[in-house]
């Protein structure tokens, strides 16, 4: 059987990540995860993540580089994380999520994420943090790209200060 493959996204703006509450299907709704969805047959991974990221969110993205590991899903499936920068737009809650937030590196672990999603999460915030003690011993930023999200709720955007991928049904 071949494995079908679940592109995330740990999508970087500002020193933050982006985070998305599931709202279908029912087994997930409530929880976190990092957006993103299934590569179509003889599509790679960065191109699906660019793709579902402008369906899902509405926004562009750059895929930066894939995070070690791949996680099994239910089966047939395996979810790969790739990292991402917010290039344009501002991401709001289009299809199967309810609410999206730009988390800080310190306040990843104030939602619920996804079992499949943690160990992506933990190195997607080593990452925000080797790059933000990068940027203050070189006086540069983080990754400033992108415009600042406004408050988060069902109808739309991302909060400022605070994820999503359909997983596979």
């Amino acid at each position: 059987m071949s494995v079908r493959v679940v592109v995330g996204g740990a999508v970087f703006d500002r020193g933050r990540l982006l985070a998305a509450r599931r709202s279908a299907p029912p087994e997930l709704a409530g929880r976190w995860e990092l957006p993103g969805g299934k590569a179509e047959p003889g599509e790679t991974p960065q191109v699906a993540l660019v793709r579902e990221l402008r369906e899902e969110l509405g926004v562009e993205v750059e895929p930066l580089e894939p995070l070690p590991g791949e996680w099994p899903l239910k089966p047939g499936f395996v979810l790969r994380v790739w990292t991402a920068a917010l290039r344009s737009g501002e991401p709001r809650p289009l299809q199967d999520h309810d609410e999206l937030r730009w988390l800080p590196p310190d306040r990843v672990d104030e939602v619920d994420w996804l079992d499949e999603d943690r160990p992506a999460v933990a190195e997607a915030v080593r990452r925000l943090r080797a790059a933000g003690a990068d940027a203050d011993n070189t006086g540069a930023g983080a990754d400033n790209t992108g415009a600042d999200a406004g408050a988060s709720s069902g109808a739309g955007s991302a909060e400022a200060t605070e994820g999503t991928r359909p997983r596979t049904s």
